[in-house]
């Protein structure tokens, strides 16, 4: 039933975005229809994304009243509670919205990378039939090209190369703002810093090995969706951590 509801929801309207567009780009490039889809597929997310950086954002400029709150009412956990929620409430923050934007994005996110993975068609008769819409346009022909220069279809290492550049670059941007760690001391932060370092130096490895070891129309997911969140974290840098010192002051 799970199966059922993630392939009608998610799965399947994914990949007829995905066919579609092969279908009416010119030269049927596999490559810029990734790109696109990914594109799209951010674009829906942005207001869950967006919120959850406001709330992220809010909490980091709340934690030295947090702390003063906790010195103030040391002992009473319930006092201390209830005026921690008040303060939440004056600068207008669910510290639970993140938690709930993560779990809206994850299906779709999954969705989106497993179509690359699974389903990769590199000539008409291997798109699946059975998953497209009656209105869905079947493209005359694929290209693997990607703007004629390199394959989606096997191995790249220059955009596996990208890929771990990217994701460098977007970890950097989010450990240096929106999930830059507190400098206070205590486990829970200490956590935070091993794994923002994690983030930062081990995982554009990892994403790059991915890259490299699938195939280029990955590679391409994860280039677009990293360049998407580094955009998104400038964006957030310019505006809502304005507006929020603002608020909260």
């Amino acid at each position: 039933m799970i199966s059922t509801f993630f392939h009608a929801v998610f799965y399947n309207p994914i990949y007829n975005a995905l066919v579609a567009l092969v279908a009416l780009i010119p030269g049927s490039d596999v490559g810029i229809a990734v790109i696109l889809v990914t594109i799209v597929i951010r674009l829906i997310l942005l207001p869950f994304s967006l919120s959850a950086a406001r709330t992220q954002r809010a909490m980091k400029f709340l934690e030295p009243k947090i702390k003063e709150l906790k010195e103030r009412h040391k002992g009473h956990k319930e006092k201390e509670a209830l005026e921690t929620l008040a303060l939440y409430r004056e600068a207008k923050v669910n510290p639970f919205a993140s938690i709930l934007t993560v779990f809206i994005q994850i299906p779709v996110l999954l969705a989106l990378y497993w179509v690359f993975y699974y389903e990769p068609f590199s000539t008409v008769s291997a798109i699946n039939m059975t998953r497209l819409y009656s209105f869905t346009p079947v493209p005359p022909m694929v290209s693997l090209e990607f703007l004629g220069i390199i394959s989606v279809a096997g191995k790249s290492m220059v955009l596996a190369f990208l890929a771990g550049i990217t994701q460098f670059y977007q970890a950097h941007l989010a450990l240096s703002g929106t999930m830059k760690p507190s400098d206070a001391k205590g486990m829970q932060n200490d956590f935070q810093r091993v794994m923002g370092m994690q983030l930062k130096y081990v995982f554009p490895f990892i994403i790059a090995a991915i890259s490299y070891t699938t195939s280029g129309a990955i590679a391409l997911y994860f280039i677009t969706t990293n360049l998407a969140g580094a955009l998104q974290e400038i964006y957030v840098r310019r505006t809502i951590a304005v507006e929020i010192s603002r608020e909260v002051k």
